[in-house]
């Protein structure tokens, strides 16, 4: 729907037990807040404020009440921060596990709204935060013998996978500036979601390997693993960090913008011509 002062967006997300979470590994209230981050996180990558929830929910009878109450109380943690206002949903039981579906709708100004589809040959392309501390997160609640690890660094990973942030400010900020092209968050990993932008823009890109930001917690568990720190990055997903492109008419004024700012933009690559298609080079060099 669209008026005179904005455009309204929607976003829904189905989870199910055993495929999305697992109880075993997520307390119920963490549980609740990932549901919720990942909406919240569709509506920061159009650059738009989060408004409304709606929430159905399929109880199986292992849950209790109070878990099913915990659940709730994730979700409106996540929300509470921009003032999301829970308005209504609903209830069925499930013989099958729990089911948990968000829809949240939230508003930007007209004609605003970041999409996948806004990329160009020669962008420069960038992301938000730090890559594949979630996936590493999962993956130590998964190991039966877990890596040695400074204990801060397991639980910085282990926080970035139960409480990974929505980043709704950075969104609100590109849209103000009007300095970005097409942007979307990072659900499916880097590679996934690249993706969807080289085929709704019709480009190809080209990713500097070395570029990657990788936190010091990813880089000491990879190293403990004896993994490749760049393909964590690359293929973990639910960081829901923001993937976005700046114009190179832009790039200048984006980067003395950006460096006034508290936020952490890192330019990873390139939009390129879609004949390239998606490619990895080495190195570290993102000119």
């Amino acid at each position: 729907k669209t008026s005179s002062t904005e455009w309204t967006l929607i976003t829904t997300d189905l989870l199910a037990e055993g495929v999305h979470f697992d109880p075993a590994t997520s307390s119920f209230r963490d549980i609740g807040y990932r549901a919720a981050i990942a909406n919240l996180s569709d509506i920061a990558a159009m650059g738009g404020t989060p408004r409304f929830m709606l929430v159905s929910i399929a109880i199986p009878p292992t849950c209790s009440t109070t878990e099913i109450q915990e659940l709730y109380r994730g979700m409106m943690q996540a929300g509470s921060p921009y003032d999301v206002r829970l308005i209504g949903g609903d209830t069925s039981a499930s013989q099958q596990g729990l089911f948990l579906n968000i829809t949240l709708t939230g508003v930007v100004k007209p004609r605003q709204a970041l999409l996948r589809s806004g990329a160009r040959e020669g962008d420069r392309l960038y992301v938000t935060g730090t890559l594949g501390d979630s996936r590493a997160g999962l993956d130590l609640l998964k190991s039966r013998q877990r890596p040695k690890l400074r204990p801060a660094d397991a639980r910085f990973l282990l926080a970035r996978h139960h409480r990974p942030s929505a980043r709704i400010a950075e969104g609100q900020w590109l849209v103000k500036q009007g300095l970005a092209g097409a942007d979307i968050d990072l659900s499916d990993g880097l590679t996934g979601d690249l993706r969807h932008i080289s085929e709704e823009s019709a480009v190809g890109a080209e990713i500097i390997a070395g570029a990657l930001p990788l936190s010091p917690a990813c880089r000491a568990y990879a190293a403990a693993r004896r993994l490749d720190g760049r393909q964590i990055a690359l293929q973990g997903g639910e960081d829901y960090e923001l993937l976005f492109t700046v114009p190179r008419s832009k790039h200048v004024r984006f980067e003395q913008l950006a460096g006034k700012t508290q936020f952490h933009f890192t330019c990873i690559g390139s939009i390129t011509s879609k004949r390239l298609g998606l490619r990895l080079r080495t190195g570290t060099d993102t000119t």
